[in-house]
């Protein structure tokens, strides 16, 4: 949807970035910013900062970045119409009724026709199911204890055991290859031409949290591989944005919802009651699923496998659920392997109990800690209470880090003083960052989620980003080397026009507004890059005979090689001769602050 560029500035400028973000992720302030726990990756220091003036957030730690705008897209997973229509909202701003670009038109048209034929597709395996090819699959659920009813709570269906049977239904229906081929229910080579993704499996439709069918999972019949299948990466489906069962989770009346492991613990567990459970769809829990869970929750039960893989994927889970604010208890499912099987075998108030007494994320990290300790032998039950000690300064309040030491000292019969001794050692003499990494060295940390731009930066681009960054931080520069640099110096095409905008505003007002400039964006990776053109540091900025120096060594670099690249392709002599004179200046240029 289109809107006029001053009705978005003007919604922009009228939510206060630190408000809007500080309602979503906790503050501190340092300096002239806001720092917190980035949102958008698991971290153990708060490298993600807000910064009033430039009205940006930027993460130090993974990249992101941008405005009020990208930070609700991003977090709410929304697109810019529908963060418009929030802080328009909360701003009580009353948005004009606007036309839709052809561009826009096309979006939604196309992603209205993949919804319709995926649920043309969840149709077409559900009757698959109920006739006769599908007896075996009926059996399958039949022997998992799923009565009709939850077969079509959950819309289960089957494909056939045939390749093509879908894509000989769709094509009936009129759909046509170009349409089909972005629905990732079918697969194309030259050789074989189209064919079914999914055969041969029980399918499970996955909805989004409005109930429509964004991607399917499938369970193959029989010893094919690989066991379940989700569809890929569509314009609808993003695995780690979306959780199964999310769609009827969130409307449960319980205060915490329960994370399972697939697709039949959560079909499993609605059908005993438990109509808060989720799962993540075949990849490890993620910190935008953490944010998705944020909406609806603060707390959540883990009901993993009892395994050891289940105990690895909770352990993972649990400290991206705390940065996102979430309290985490842990069920235990002894001497079963998961929810499924235990309910079967001892029932849905046994299950209840379980969860009644679901162990503090806190104990359960001991627990598996002390699996890798051997408590016989004295070193090794020495060793163990030294690394339980490090853990326990995670707590910096003494009151909440006395609770957890006597429950500890009572599970493992130590006395109190003495491990309370030991932790106050340790606080003494480790500095906060040591007590971090001692905390989480054992713990396998997720792997950054921010796409890092393809080709590892140069110096010169190292040197226009903190260029520019200084240029908004202090508009007074402009004066000082409008003379020497220009948009034209910027070679690489958003930088080109990160700058030209930079350029315009302070001619026109001799001030910069970042979040306005972010506006010309539309691309999400473009605002982060974009946004990190305002946010370069160097660590001895504030030594002014060093920042000094820094940027006419900065001016001299963009401006040097700016002339480089100008002289590979120049035709007449006199042109080239401007060039050498320029560069001859260069040398003597001295800007003083």
């Amino acid at each position: 949807m289109y809107y006029p560029d001053e009705v978005i500035e003007e919604v922009r400028s009228s939510n206060n970035i630190v408000d809007v973000i500080g309602s979503y992720v906790r503050l501190q302030k340092k300096g002239s910013s806001y720092f917190g726990l980035c949102p958008f990756h698991n971290e153990k220091s708060p490298s993600f900062s807000v910064s009033p003036n430039k009205q940006m957030y930027y993460c130090f730690g993974c990249g992101a970045g941008g405005n009020v705008f990208t930070f609700i897209m991003e977090y709410e997973n929304q697109t810019f119409p529908e963060a418009m229509k929030v802080l328009a909202d909360r701003a009580g701003i009353a948005l004009p009724e606007a036309e839709l670009t052809e561009e826009q038109k096309r979006e939604r048209n196309k992603r209205q026709l993949l919804l319709e034929i995926n649920k043309t597709a969840a149709n077409y395996f559900y009757y698959q199911l109920n006739n006769e090819q599908g007896q075996q699959a009926r059996e399958y659920l039949e022997n998992r204890k799923l009565s009709k009813e939850t077969q079509i709570h959950f819309g289960l269906g089957y494909a056939s055991k045939y390749s093509n049977d879908l894509y000989l239904y769709l094509k009936k229906k009129g759909y046509s290859d170009q349409i089909l081929k972005e629905t990732g229910l079918l697969t194309y080579d030259e050789k074989h031409g189209a064919h079914d993704k999914f055969w041969n499996r029980v399918m499970f439709p996955i909805m989004d949290v409005n109930n429509k069918v964004i991607g399917f999972g499938g369970r193959v019949m029989g010893d094919g591989t690989p066991k379940y299948l989700n569809s890929p990466e569509t314009m609808l489906f993003d695995k780690s944005r979306n959780l199964y069962g999310l769609n009827y989770a969130r409307t449960s009346r319980k205060s915490y919802m329960i994370i399972c492991e697939g697709y039949m613990d959560v079909i499993a567990m609605h059908q005993a009651g438990f109509t808060n459970a989720v799962a993540s769809l075949g990849t490890a829990f993620t910190m935008q699923h953490s944010v998705l869970l944020k909406r609806y929750t603060q707390e959540v039960r883990l009901a993993y496998d009892s395994d050891g893989a289940g105990q690895k994927a909770a352990l993972r889970a649990i400290p991206i659920l705390k940065s996102a604010g979430i309290n985490v208890r842990v069920i235990h499912m002894n001497p079963y392997k998961d929810p499924d099987e235990f309910i079967k075998n001892l029932g849905t108030e046994a299950f209840q109990e379980r969860i009644d007494a679901a162990e503090s994320s806190f104990m359960f990290e001991i627990s598996v800690l002390e699996k890798n300790y051997k408590q016989s032998d004295p070193e090794g039950r020495a060793s163990f209470m030294k690394a339980m000690a490090r853990r326990l300064l995670q707590f910096p309040q003494e009151l909440e880090r006395n609770i957890y030491i006597d429950a500890i000292a009572g599970r493992y019969g130590i006395a109190s003083e003495e491990l309370k001794r030991m932790v106050n050692s340790f606080g003494a003499s480790m500095s906060r960052e040591q007590v971090e990494e001692a905390i989480y060295q054992q713990q396998e940390q997720e792997e950054m989620p921010v796409k890092k731009r393809a080709e590892k930066e140069n110096s010169v681009l190292t040197a226009q980003k903190l260029f520019l960054t200084w240029l908004i931080e202090d508009p007074s520069l402009y004066d000082k080397i409008k003379d020497y640099i220009d948009e034209d110096d910027f070679e690489d095409p958003l930088y080109h026009k990160a700058a030209t905008l930079v350029f315009e505003e302070l001619k026109v007002t001799g001030q910069v507004t970042p979040a306005r400039i972010l506006n010309q964006f539309e691309d999400v990776e473009e605002q982060k890059t974009a946004a990190s053109l305002f946010n370069t540091k160097l660590k001895t900025d504030d030594d002014p005979a060093i920042r000094e120096k820094a940027l006419n060594e900065t001016v001299k670099r963009i401006k040097k090689n700016s002339l480089e690249l100008k002289s590979r392709s120049v035709r007449e002599i006199s042109d080239l001769q401007k060039i050498i004179q320029e560069k001859a200046k260069l040398q003597k240029l001295y800007i003083s602050l």
